[in-house]
């Protein structure tokens, strides 16, 4: 057997053992070992797995992903994204759907802080959704907007997709966080377009809220905004200006959620230790499926098999544009099975080589990866942001009903992802300007 057909085989076991429901780090780190064994011996097999594991966690940058996974537990567990919500309905309730508008507004706010789309989707939605159900909202608009308003956690920094794909890829850190931002907010305003066509064309799916607030309750509640703009200026402020690196923002913003909460009173103990245990044991699952990952690059290089499939790929003869359309499919379908970072780290170095010969943006094509792995989180059968509302809202709202109050958030989704290969300077222009 030649290195390829080694290495199709071992990417055969793998998808194998994915569809068995193993989970995505053992499984590249048990293929990748054997097919190393196979291919160079055990000498070589057990010398990468003590060599390839210190040399992925002892990345410098990879150390920003604890403090900044920190820093949005601490936001989530001590509620400092609550007055963003709260202002943006006093400010926009008067709108059509302004409570699911103000849902968005909250996700994007508290994205800024977070990193994660689960947790910004569990975090909005047990804010937003018991106003919107108390203001008689359809339960498919209020459960739908804030399941894909979570995607959105992912996209504007800080965000863990990001940091990872930046390490691997090699780009700089600080140009994917600019480009986040671009494609973050473009996504939301995508969404808040969905809620007022939707609600203009059929009233009764938000009935109107008078708009009760004086301007002097309104100032009041923009004032309670301040944690989250304080973080946002500490973090970003210092980041985009060189003060300090985004390893060290991280750090920053972590220390500076905890003294935020513990200013505002609600750090306590037991929020603190819930917030160090998530923390510890999501970057612990995330370095275990980076070292398979990093384990499999290299013997899928060792093999060819890597050289082969991209050579494969582009010996099609298919137009750059075509090759992107094809990469597009296959994020889609494997959203719908796989997590993001595990579908991220299984299939980029096989990908990453194809991006690299169309002569695409690296920068460009890992917004567009985000956004493609994000679309998996809203999307049947796993849908994680869909079943992280339904714990939130338990038997009031139906998993099928959440699932049909994504679809047209789904449709401007896919709608965005057109836009953002047509016009790839969207999301380049602040990198552009400012990188």
């Amino acid at each position: 057997m030649t290195g390829v057909e080694l290495g199709l085989a071992a990417l055969a076991g793998l998808l194998t053992l994915i569809a068995l429901r193993m989970p995505i780090g053992p499984a590249l780190l048990g293929v990748s070992f054997v097919g190393l064994w196979a291919l160079m011996g055990w000498r070589v097999a057990w010398g990468s797995l003590g060599v390839i594991p210190y040399q992925f966690s002892a990345n410098w940058i990879l150390s920003s992903v604890p403090m900044f996974l920190l820093l949005g537990f601490i936001c989530f567990h001590t509620r400092l994204t609550q007055g963003l919500f709260d202002a943006a309905r006093l400010w926009l309730s008067g709108l059509p759907g302004g409570l699911a508008i103000a849902a968005v507004f909250g996700a994007s706010g508290f994205a800024a802080v977070s990193g994660s789309s689960v947790a910004c989707s569990a975090t909005m939605g047990r804010i937003a959704i018991p106003e919107m159900l108390k203001a008689r909202y359809h339960p498919e608009l209020a459960t739908g907007t804030l399941a894909a308003a979570g995607t959105i956690g992912a996209l504007i920094p800080p965000s863990i997709i990001l940091i990872l794909y930046g390490i691997i890829a090699q780009v700089p850190i600080t140009d994917l966080f600019l480009s986040g931002i671009a494609a973050g907010l473009i996504t939301a305003a995508g969404y808040i377009v969905v809620i007022f066509i939707r609600v203009i064309r059929d009233p009764s799916l938000a009935p109107s809220i008078a708009d009760k607030a004086t301007m002097a309750e309104k100032v009041a509640a923009l004032k309670e905004t301040w944690p989250v703009i304080l973080l946002v200026i500490g973090i970003f402020g210092g980041l985009f200006s060189g003060v300090f690196t985004p390893t060290e923002a991280g750090a920053v913003g972590a220390a500076l959620a905890t003294l935020i909460a513990a200013a505002k009173r609600t750090l306590t103990v037991r929020a603190f230790v819930d917030a160090i245990l998530e923390t510890v044991t999501t970057t612990s699952s995330l370095i275990i499926i980076g070292i398979g990952a990093s384990l499999l690059t290299r013997f899928l290089a060792l093999s060819g098999t890597g050289d082969w499939l991209s050579g494969a790929v582009l010996s099609l003869g298919a137009e750059p544009l075509v090759i992107i359309a094809g990469i597009v499919l296959l994020y889609l379908l494997l959203g719908m099975f796989l997590e993001p970072i595990g579908a991220m780290l299984l299939t980029l170095p096989i990908v990453l080589p194809i991006i690299a010969e169309t002569g695409y943006s690296l920068v460009w094509f890992g917004i567009l990866l985000c956004k493609l792995l994000e679309i998996g989180m809203i999307t049947p059968p796993v849908g994680m942001n869909v079943f992280v509302i339904k714990s939130v809202v338990g038997d009031t709202v139906s998993t099928s009903a959440i699932f049909r109050g994504i679809v047209w958030f789904l449709v401007m989704d896919l709608f965005l992802v057109v836009l953002f290969v047509a016009m790839p300077e969207l999301i380049l222009f602040l990198p552009a300007v400012f990188g």
